[in-house]
């Protein structure tokens, strides 16, 4: 099933994405995760972005800004998080990547974004291009199952749950998603990293509050 997706996926990278890019897909637990954690879309600052890339296509692969949030809320060892903050974007190896994301699967999350097709920066994309992955993503959450959502930044959130969603009014609560007869809890947060960096405690502070909520981990 999932390949049936990175085929979708790979099509729209060519129609949306950088050329010379490979689209990220997702990673982590795959069967029923605790929480499935959705950002916005890749950039090409993700070494699993590059033609040469042969292991997983997964989130964050040779960043290190967002791995300081699933350190914070104890999602990561410190062993692995500070291999992380040690290694430049092209010393990071298949090996470690699928490493790192297996840590991620044994704890029990789910990384992915809503938008797969990689831009060589992080230009902002128009609501249009992300509603085009909507039904795919529907799709992917369906196939994982998890327990709950969250999601990241005030465009993710409002295409996801379609209403008009602005996360400093939205702290704690959350919107129910229907997929496939299943309704699922969706808490969006603040976006952590980019220009959203100066919001990471928040999102910190609003998610460890939301695993205590669901008693989660």
């Amino acid at each position: 099933m999932f390949d049936t997706l990175y085929k979708k996926y790979d099509k729209l990278q060519k129609k949306y994405g950088d050329k010379n890019l490979h689209s990220i897909y997702h990673g982590g637990c795959f069967h029923h995760p605790q929480i499935c954690f959705i950002f916005m879309n890749p950039t090409g600052r993700n070494t699993a972005s590059m033609k040469e890339w042969e292991g997983i296509r997964a989130p964050w692969i040779g960043t290190k800004n967002v791995w300081k949030v699933f350190f914070a809320l104890g999602l990561l060892k410190e062993s692995t998080y500070q291999a992380i903050l040690d290694k430049k974007p092209l010393e990071w190896t298949e090996e470690f990547a699928f490493s790192l994301y297996q840590e991620i699967s044994e704890k029990g999350y789910f990384i992915t974004n809503l938008g797969k097709c990689t831009q060589i920066d992080a230009r902002p994309l128009p609501n249009s291009i992300y509603l085009e992955y909507l039904d795919l993503l529907k799709e992917e959450i369906a196939l994982v199952d998890p327990e709950i959502i969250i999601t990241f930044g005030n465009q993710v959130s409002s295409i996801l749950v379609n209403q008009k969603v602005s996360v400093s009014e939205w702290r704690g609560k959350y919107e129910y998603l229907e997929i496939k007869g299943k309704k699922y809890k969706v808490y969006p947060v603040y976006y952590p990293v980019g220009n959203g960096q100066f919001n990471m405690p928040k999102a910190i502070e609003d998610i460890q509050k939301i695993i205590k909520e669901n008693r989660l981990f």
